[in-house]
């Protein structure tokens, strides 16, 4: 079932037509403004958030905050890059949750 939801998260990443990057300032709409950061160094992220398509935004949007300076950036879901650290992101958390 855990490999399910893998393949469910990827799937709609992959589906999502255009993607933003910035972020707006506005609420109620989408929180990214451009195609988002192809790459960024994998230890200088902190938390990353998939904010999924909803009715003010048809998009997926990922959004990662960054260590040293709590700055926010949008990630491009159709980057190869990050398709891959989600994936591993999700095939971790399946690891940890297999193992409590």
């Amino acid at each position: 079932m855990k490999g399910a939801w893998a393949v469910v998260l990827c799937s709609v990443l992959l589906i999502a037509a255009e993607t933003q990057g910035q972020l707006s300032p506005g609420k109620g709409r989408c929180s990214c403004i451009d195609k988002g950061s192809d790459f960024i160094l994998r230890k200088a992220l902190g938390k990353i958030e998939v904010i999924p398509k909803s009715s003010s935004c048809d998009h997926v949007e990922i959004i990662a905050t960054l260590k040293p300076s709590g700055e926010q950036r949008c990630l491009n879901p159709n980057s190869k890059w990050v398709q891959k650290l989600m994936t591993a992101l999700i095939k971790r958390r399946s690891s940890q949750n297999t193992h409590l």
